[in-house]
């Protein structure tokens, strides 16, 4: 019984104005799904007004990317050491990217059984302009443990986001936070936003859904602080409980993958298309003209 004549789906996340909360993920090697990758990708979102979060793993160049378009963040993955990493932020600045997204959950290989089963490898020549597949492990002696003195020596620290904070002018997001003592953590130290995601359930076995994290996480951040939720969207019905739950915006990987799997650039506008579409019924339906309506009054819980 509501007036929806005036009904948007826009919203606003660090000043910057966005046509919808429906973000593509971060996913490296997008060729292996299709010869186009993340170019594809790039244009879909581009079309369809949602803002693309770009790999540091990515087979397109950044470069490539369409310097004018104010919809795409940059996600880095840290290059074990502060000089690297700075220079990838420097390049996405230059290249009119609007956020830094780092991201802190996988430091360290998880045990993906199902990799391990079919001994997946990328294809040999994938280029990757930006980063080596794999960075070198620091030197360790026989006596130093292989995985606390190898790749966990050269993870991020606070202090290394710190580092980055106080050198650029974009506003810092860190991606994989669950818990909402490193949340506090993250807000004291400066850092704009989180992404609440368990890296798709392929990194740490048995960890809780981001869904369930970001009602904890909500609860200890100041009010208006963006909150974007990663993983097990699904349907329009999805976006509209995590904006509920306290998201901003939502990031889809797999459907998007689908989509350019299916047929490059077409195939992943259509999915935003379809998602857009469905999370503007959902809207409708429940009532609500803008997406600063969406709360948790229209979750029920046992």
């Amino acid at each position: 019984l509501n007036d929806l004549t005036q009904g948007s789906t826009e919203c606003e996340i660090l000043g910057q104005n966005f046509p919808h909360p429906i973000f593509l993920a971060p996913i490296g090697h997008q060729q292996l799904f299709h010869p186009e990758g993340e170019a594809a990708a790039a244009l879909a979102a581009e079309v369809l007004g949602s803002n693309i979060v770009l790999s540091t793993f990515t087979n397109t160049d950044m470069r490539s990317l369409k310097q004018e378009n104010p919809l795409k963040w940059f996600q880095l993955y840290w290059q074990g050491d502060r000089e690297k990493s700075l220079a990838l932020v420097r390049l996405a600045e230059q290249q009119n990217f609007k956020a830094l997204v780092i991201t802190v959950d996988s430091p360290h290989t998880g045990i993906r059984d199902r990799e391990r089963r079919v001994n997946f490898q990328l294809p040999e020549g994938m280029q990757h302009p930006h980063t080596p597949t794999h960075i070198p492990l620091p030197e360790i002696s026989e006596h130093q443990h292989p995985v606390f003195n190898g790749l966990m020596q050269i993870a991020p620290k606070w202090a290394d986001i710190e580092f980055i904070i106080a050198h650029s002018h974009l506003p810092v997001i860190l991606k994989g936070v669950l818990h909402p003592l490193d949340a506090k953590k993250a807000v004291e130290i400066g850092v704009k936003g989180l992404i609440v995601s368990n890296h798709g359930g392929r990194v740490l076995n048995s960890s809780i859904s981001p869904l369930t994290a970001l009602a904890k996480i909500k609860a200890v951040v100041p009010h208006d602080f963006p909150l974007l939720l990663d993983g097990g969207i699904r349907r329009g019905t999805d976006i509209f409980k995590a904006l509920a739950l306290g998201a901003s915006a939502v990031l889809i990987g797999r459907p998007a993958i689908y989509g350019l799997t299916v047929a490059g650039a077409l195939g992943v506008a259509h999915v935003i298309k379809i998602l857009k579409e469905e999370f503007e019924i959902t809207m409708a339906l429940m009532g609500t003209a803008t997406v600063k309506e969406i709360n948790q009054e229209y979750i029920f819980q046992d």
